[in-house]
């Protein structure tokens, strides 16, 4: 079983390696997509390198669930209703969605996830104690 450095260093890499950024720019309160510019097709790219990195397998809109934010039933003039607020916190146990909820505009999700909300994230699926 990795340790946490461990599992925060292979995320390192892979965003290094996805998103052609810099070592030092990958800090754990770095946000993907507005502190390291990742875009959506980056997201395909970085769950195939987590996957492959740490042998798991991440289920499609479980770590970026955009099935949420597109859904009319959870979005109503570009804010994200308290039924998806719901949804978000049961699918992302790993993000800290707080701040989001307070103004959850769906074009400020993207700003929300940080490389420690992705730490967290491999460590619940392959065991690492919190």
């Amino acid at each position: 079983m990795p340790s946490k450095q461990e599992i925060f260093d292979k995320i390192k890499t892979c965003l290094v390696e996805a998103l052609g950024v810099e070592e030092d720019e990958v800090t754990p309160e770095a946000t993907l997509v507005g502190d390291l510019g990742a875009e959506s097709i980056d997201f395909l790219d970085i769950v195939f390198r987590l996957e492959k990195s740490f042998n798991i397998k991440v289920p499609r809109g479980e770590l970026f669930p955009e099935d949420i934010l597109t859904n009319s039933e959870y979005v109503r003039d570009g804010k994200v209703t308290p039924d998806g607020l719901k949804q978000l916190r049961e699918r992302m146990p790993f993000a800290d969605l707080d701040a989001f909820s307070s103004n959850p505009n769906v074009k400020d999700f993207g700003n929300l996830l940080t490389v420690q909300d992705m730490v967290r994230y491999v460590e619940s699926k392959v065991g690492v104690a919190a």
